[in-house]
């Protein structure tokens, strides 16, 4: 009962002009934030935070944190519309959304995205408003070999699980993992594979490599099979809405897990990036029909977008409760906290009730009003595929290419995306999948850091990975999906073994 009476005090707190006009600035801001190739949440966030230095706390940090819902919705529209993922947690997203579209069925993508991130958030927000004391004690048990055990989890389901073939599969990973170490090392701070380019000091940034992988290839396929120049017809009506509304509880299921695969990556935290993939893999494997994932299945959409909005909002919770940052922006947002002369941690909701309560109201508020922006304007979206692609094309590579020079103001990045482009055009050909390469960029060099940082505290032995329950029953999970193809034969097998024969007549 002390949960709803102060949540219902925080929308006191929030239930002023002013802040519901700066709610409404920031998710507008967000929305083209996301759609934005390169640019994204964090970033966005991270733009936009010196304007908020002369605001109170409380309208300052709901004004950023609509800019990230604001992004968590748009980062889906460009993914389905044009195959280009706006966000990187995106990226699954448009295994099926952009088949959908295709089909002429974008509203449809684009109403199963929205409202399935509206679901995730929500079960992450109800999980931050009723949970909070206790899970903040148990993210306190996590360390490197936590964290490296939750990335081998990722990596192990993405190889077990997955449908492709499993040596190109681990192909593309490993390339992943490779270009994912480029770059200055966090650990030693020695130079690896920069070859004496000060543009390689930084690494590959992943988002100019999705861009390019995704965005770039996708035209270049285009040109090359030359498809047809306009885009495809999508007829948007309330009746599709509800058309996509009615059909969700068939996939309850699918919500339920990807909802918890999200709020347990985000606090421990993993990220969205892992959630929104780890989402879609099991709901192809728990599929009645696998086969059909990746030709225009909504709930290829429902999964890995229910799944990384729960990871971006479950996010905030570590950071509230312990001063964790569980992402990028919540790492931004931590940033704020400080400024404005905030100290998070447990105290935080004891002396600034006023603040934390208006912060999670809002997060109520702001996915709610999130949701009917985006939906009152998806014809707006699809109306953009009925644009020929002749006209259209040129402004996706300018969108491309602005994009991934705003990230880091370098030309380098641009030239990067370039090549990307053909790495993807190339993979796309020979039938390697960019999925795993795309997850291993992103997680490489995180999931090296933990496993070394690991690696020194237990003098080198690799039995700090099950030197605890939590730990080892991640790695072990982690294992066990790796191998459940050749787990599944052999219970096969068995139970054939082991099946009574038949009597003769």
């Amino acid at each position: 009962m002390e949960s709803f009476s102060l949540l219902f005090h925080g929308f006191a707190v929030l239930m002023t002009w002013k802040i519901l006009g700066l709610m409404l600035v920031g998710l507008v801001l967000g929305i083209f934030v996301g759609v934005l190739p390169g640019l994204g949440g964090p970033n966005g966030v991270a733009i936009l935070l010196p304007l908020t230095f002369s605001m109170d706390p409380t309208s300052a940090i709901v004004m950023l944190s609509c800019i990230y819902w604001g992004a968590l919705f748009g980062g889906a529209i460009t993914s389905i519309l044009f195959n280009i993922p706006g966000e990187a947690w995106s990226v699954a997203t448009t295994f099926d959304g952009y088949p959908m579209a295709q089909k002429g069925q974008a509203a449809e993508a684009l109403t199963a995205a929205f409202t399935s991130s509206f679901v995730g958030s929500l079960v992450a927000v109800l999980l931050i408003t009723f949970l909070a004391p206790s899970i903040a004690s148990f993210a306190l048990r996590f360390g490197p070999p936590e964290f490296f055990a939750v990335y081998l989890l990722t990596f192990c389901s993405f190889v077990g699980l997955g449908r492709e073939d499993k040596h190109k599969t681990v192909i593309s990973m490993a390339l992943g993992l490779l270009i994912a170490g480029i770059g200055m090392d966090t650990v030693s701070g020695t130079l690896r594979m920069t070859f004496g380019s000060s543009d390689l000091l930084r690494g590959i940034n992943f988002l100019v490599a999705v861009i390019g992988l995704f965005g770039i290839s996708e035209i270049m396929l285009t040109m090359e099979e030359r498809l047809a120049l306009k885009g495809h017809a999508a007829a948007i009506s309330p009746r599709v809405v509800l058309k996509v509304w009615m059909e969700m509880p068939r996939y309850w299921a699918t919500l339920l897990r990807s909802s918890a695969i999200g709020c347990w990556l985000g606090i421990t935290p993993g990220g969205a990036i892992a959630a929104s993939f780890m989402g879609y893999n099991l709901a192809k494997r728990f599929s009645k029909n696998p086969e059909t994932f990746g030709t225009g299945r909504i709930e290829g959409v429902f999964a890995p977008e229910t799944a990384a909005h729960a990871s971006g909002t479950a996010a905030l919770l570590p950071m509230l409760a312990l001063g964790i940052p569980g992402s990028g922006t919540a790492a931004i947002l931590l940033g704020g906290l400080m400024v404005w002369g905030l100290n998070p941690g447990p105290l935080l909701f004891v002396e600034h009730k006023d603040f934390v309560w208006g912060l999670i109201a809002s997060m109520y508020l702001g996915n709610v009003v999130g949701l009917v922006i985006v939906l009152a304007t998806v014809p707006l979206f699809a109306a953009v595929l009925r644009v020929p692609f002749s006209a259209i094309a040129p402004m996706i590579v300018v969108s491309c290419a602005v994009g991934a020079f705003a990230i880091q103001n370098a030309m380098f990045d641009i030239w990067l995306m370039l090549v990307f482009g053909a790495v993807g055009y190339v993979f796309k050909k020979i039938g390697i999948p960019l999925a795993p390469f795309t997850l291993a960029l992103v997680l490489g060099s995180r999931a090296e850091d933990a496993f070394r940082l690991s690696m020194i505290g237990s003098g080198g032995s690799m039995g700090v990975f099950w030197s605890n329950w939590l730990v080892g029953t991640i790695t072990t999970l982690a294992f066990v999906l790796l191998f459940w193809s050749v787990i599944e034969k052999i219970i096969s097998g068995a139970g054939q073994l082991f099946k009574p024969a038949k009597a003769s007549a």
